[in-house]
């Protein structure tokens, strides 16, 4: 298991567009992937279950997956996160 926190730095945090880019990028994983806000965790590959989380910018999230490729979906979603989701 790999786990990264990362701080939601753009403006509207994970609406709509965004969560569907960190959705895509989850599904290009073999790996399980959730996503942490405080003590509630979804699948990073659910839509619903991202958006569930009302995250907003400023908010930290975990990011964890487990798998043959964990550590590479975690840093991948971290480095998207990061990026600010090119808006």
């Amino acid at each position: 298991m790999y786990v990264k926190e990362v701080t939601v730095e753009n403006q509207v945090g994970l609406h709509a567009r965004p969560a569907t880019f960190f959705i895509q990028k989850a599904n290009e994983f073999k790996s399980s992937i959730w996503v942490e806000k405080e003590e509630r965790r979804v699948n990073a590959k659910s839509l619903l279950g991202v958006l569930s989380l009302g995250i907003v910018g400023g908010t930290t999230i975990r990011v964890i997956a487990d798998g043959p490729d964990e550590q590479q979906a975690v840093e991948g979603l971290v480095k998207l996160v990061n990026s600010g989701f090119s808006e």
